[in-house]
């Protein structure tokens, strides 16, 4: 189709669009390209404007590293992460979900953990945190024989693969559920962190006058066939940036009470005060176990 008006850009992008052969690749690009074409004319997008943002857009995959995934961030940075997750998980949006963002920093191949062990693997300081969790179906169910990987940011705000100062795999673990659904484990008290803002997140966060912070949090991704991969985030309710996460993954269901605990710890009298203790339960959905692609190594 040759064009003699912007106005007929559209209708033949659309129309080779229509030939895409897988249906649903031809939905998503159909939607995409009439949402597309209609940013740009409702913000009039200049020309200088369009060279800036396919730069931004290089600088974004530049930036991808085995320690970093700066699309990951920015994703999750304008909600986009989060809707997806809850578009996807508690019916669709209707009901509440133990279902949250993978975040930039999950692992492959965490190293197994018996249960009661702990997840601490260099000198950590920080108040010891003692976790207890239970993993059930929709209907209350216990799902035994779960695969439990666990990981969080240190008493720094740190992840292992982001300070050299953490041995490997420090604060990472993986557990296997009982009978019962339960796994627990030993860990330190994690804080919030800011998200790293060296690159285009960090730009588009100082422009709009937002803070970086990420309220503390627990990560845990549950693995078992016959129900949908668990990927879950439990925050600690008393962070004073609950309410305004730059991330925008908290929800109701996965505010946790990491309780504080000013007297000695009831079985182990060697644990200074305070201590911490999160008990928790996940619920899982029923679907097919299909582990998402780590997004760095």
């Amino acid at each position: 189709m040759v064009i003699q008006r912007q106005q007929d850009v559209t209708p033949a992008v659309l129309e080779v669009m229509e030939r895409t052969r897988d249906p649903r690749l031809r939905e998503i690009m159909f939607s995409f390209i009439t949402h597309l074409h209609a940013f740009v004319r409702d913000v009039r997008l200049t020309e200088a404007e369009f060279r800036e943002a396919t730069a931004i857009l290089n600088e974004i995959g530049a930036l991808a590293s085995d320690t970093h995934n700066e699309f990951v961030l920015m994703a999750g940075s304008l909600g986009v992460s989060s809707l997806v997750c809850l578009l996807n998980n508690g019916d669709g949006g209707n009901t509440e979900t133990s279902q949250s963002l993978l975040g930039p920093f999950w692992r492959l191949n965490s190293p197994r953990v018996d249960n009661g062990g702990t997840i601490v693997r260099s000198d950590t300081p920080g108040d010891p945190l003692f976790v207890q969790a239970r993993v059930v179906d929709t209907a209350g169910r216990p799902v035994e024989g779960a695969e439990v990987d666990v990981w969080h940011a240190s008493p720094v705000g740190l992840y292992e693969n982001q300070d050299p100062e953490q041995a490997e795999m420090n604060l990472r673990g993986k557990f296997t559920t009982d009978a019962e659904g339960r796994f627990w484990f030993r860990s330190v008290m994690m804080v919030g962190y800011p998200i790293p803002t060296t690159g285009v997140v960090g730009r588009l966060l100082r422009v709009q006058d937002r803070h970086p912070m990420r309220p503390a949090h627990l990560h845990a991704l549950i693995f078992k066939p016959g129900f949908k991969v668990l990927i879950s985030q439990v925050y600690d309710s008393n962070d004073p940036h609950i309410d305004s996460d730059v991330q925008f993954g908290v929800t109701k269901a996965l505010l946790g009470d990491f309780a504080r605990h000013d007297e000695p710890h009831p079985t182990m009298p060697a644990v200074t005060s305070p201590w911490y203790s999160l008990d928790y339960t996940y619920v899982m959905e029923s679907g097919e176990a299909v582990l998402p692609r780590p997004p760095i190594k």
